[in-house]
């Protein structure tokens, strides 16, 4: 990745072949989140297609149409559970980004207004999901990966 390439305060979790990156205030629960992916794949014996990528801190950058992401050095590997501290835990080092969720969003609605669901980073869109607070983000993703769009 260039040098000076933009740091997010997010995590990002390698879902099959695209990451999914997890934005949102500090503690609004991007760890957490990280975390619910990372266990929701061990215990579906899809451990294998699910790694963390970077916590609290990730570099992207455009390339050839797509969002690349990766870990800040400092922090590649580790991941924060409160109430446990820093765990280390096994990370892909480099990751396309194919979604974007937006944990406390405050358009988080139940139909999503047109445009809320795609969000511009660097240069390339991207679909977005907009997480209310208080809404189960991990059943969101689950339904967004495992579902097509009907109206749109």
């Amino acid at each position: 990745m260039a040098a000076g390439a933009p740091t997010l305060h997010a995590s990002a979790v390698l879902v099959g072949p695209k990451a999914v990156l997890i934005r949102g205030v500090s503690g609004s629960g991007k760890s957490l989140l990280a975390w619910q992916l990372l266990h929701s794949a061990r215990r579906h014996g899809a451990a294998g297609f699910v790694r963390l990528v970077g916590d609290d801190r990730v570099h992207v950058e455009a390339s050839s149409g797509r969002l690349l992401v990766r870990a800040n050095p400092a922090l590649a590997g580790l991941i924060e559970m409160r109430g446990l501290g820093i765990r280390r835990l096994d990370y892909e080092p480099l990751a396309v980004v194919g979604l974007i969720v937006d944990l406390g969003a405050a358009d988080g609605e139940r139909l999503p207004q047109p445009g809320a669901n795609h969000v511009d980073i660097e240069g390339v869109t991207l679909p977005r999901l907009a997480v209310a607070a208080g809404a189960n983000a991990l059943q969101m993703i689950h339904a967004f990966l495992g579902t097509a769009a009907g109206v749109s």
